[in-house]
């Protein structure tokens, strides 16, 4: 077997290395120090250099414009991202875009893709339903209604809902059947209430009191919510991985400077026995990390295995979660008072950290799910 990455998947870091190279994680008010957000819109500039360098459109088909790569690519992309806490909606504007490649109408891809792969339209997931720990696609009811669907209900905490055009709302029929639908964010019966990150970034409480939407931009495959879902996920685990990447590069610079009793604190074993053991975390997490990613390609493919694929994702989670939050911490630890400092950038990650290890759930709460799919799927 070959564990390398593709040449193209490869080219994606390379650009993507290139586009963040000059994002300082400094760019916007420290989170500790701002009571509200720490910027009304995402880093625009930024994004433009990302459409410039055909990063929003890596994982879309040619037809659309695109390159036609897949979520590994993707999550290449944004373990790099993460490095620097680069503020765009570069997940859910990309896994939207998937979910619609993969599973919406003609007419809908059409609308979307070309404009959001040149980055000219921005897309966002509402994924955290009503209190963000219930499925998002029990927040909100939909119903038929001649050619429109019916939208009622709320979701909490959606990313970047109030620079983006496009919000895509799961939801639920009464019958058991998740539909995916695609609503602009100016939109008659949708209102918008602040809420805001640990990360000091602004969010949405979305409310939806008879939304109309047409028919054709309500995906009604189930498997449209489900791939949305996994690909937040597995994503969300890319961040993590990318940001612990860079915490702990900083924490070995720190320490191999510092110095007390006229050594660096980096040869003292104590000091050096918690970075290895974050280092163990790091490697954990990305093997968990392309696990799901691959099998989620693998799985699109008509690939089976022993446990359905939400089964790895919850694996990735665990680790990603339960990892970032460790590398964060020991980090702290060993930077010692410096590393509370407002000054310097540590305390910023430790705040991206916290939203990331909780976002889309926690560890138990995907410790939880594990355990109910290998109840249902013996593997003995």
């Amino acid at each position: 077997m070959d564990f390398t990455f593709t040449e193209e998947q490869q080219a994606a870091v390379e650009a993507a290395k290139a586009v963040f190279a000059d994002v300082s994680p400094d760019g916007v008010p420290s989170p500790a120090l701002t009571p509200g957000a720490v910027a009304d819109d995402f880093d625009r500039p930024l994004w433009a250099r990302l459409a410039a360098s055909d990063l929003l459109s890596l994982i879309l088909a040619e037809e659309h414009g695109g390159a036609g790569l897949d979520t590994i690519a993707l999550c290449l992309v944004l373990r790099e991202a993460a490095k620097v806490l680069a503020r765009v909606p570069l997940l859910e504007h990309c896994a939207t875009a998937m979910a619609v490649q993969a599973h919406g109408g003609r007419d809908l891809a059409a609308a979307l893709l070309p404009a959001a792969g040149r980055g000219d339209l921005v897309l966002t997931a509402a994924a955290h339903g009503r209190t963000g720990h219930d499925p998002a696609e029990l927040a909100v009811t939909a119903r038929p209604d001649g050619s429109h669907w019916v939208l009622n209900g709320v979701q909490t905490s959606v990313p970047w809902a109030q620079s983006a055009d496009w919000i895509a709302v799961p939801a639920h029929t009464g019958e058991g059947a998740a539909v995916l639908a695609l609503v602009p964010r100016v939109t008659e019966g949708l209102t918008l209430a602040d809420q805001y990150s640990t990360s000091g970034e602004r969010l949405a409480h979305l409310t939806l009191d008879g939304v109309g939407v047409p028919g054709t931009h309500v995906i009604e495959d189930p498997a449209a919510w489900q791939l949305l879902h996994r690909l937040l996920a597995t994503g969300t685990c890319a961040l993590a991985l990318g940001l612990g990447e860079a915490v702990l590069a900083m924490t070995g610079q720190y320490t191999g400077k510092r110095e007390q009793f006229g050594f660096p604190i980096a040869t003292f074993q104590a000091v050096a026995v918690q970075a290895a053991d974050r280092y163990i975390d790091l490697r954990a997490m990305e093997v968990t990390l392309w696990q799901a990613a691959w099998r989620s390609e693998s799985a699109a493919a008509g690939a089976g295995g022993p446990l359905p694929i939400a089964g790895d994702v919850a694996v990735a989670k665990i680790w990603a979660s339960e990892g970032v939050r460790r590398v964060v911490q020991t980090a702290q630890h060993l930077h010692g008072g410096f590393g509370a400092d407002t000054d310097y950038p540590l305390h910023r990650y430790h705040a991206w950290a916290k939203q990331l290890e909780l976002q889309l759930g926690p560890a138990a709460a995907h410790e939880e799910a594990l355990g109910d799919l290998l109840a249902a799927h013996p593997l003995g």
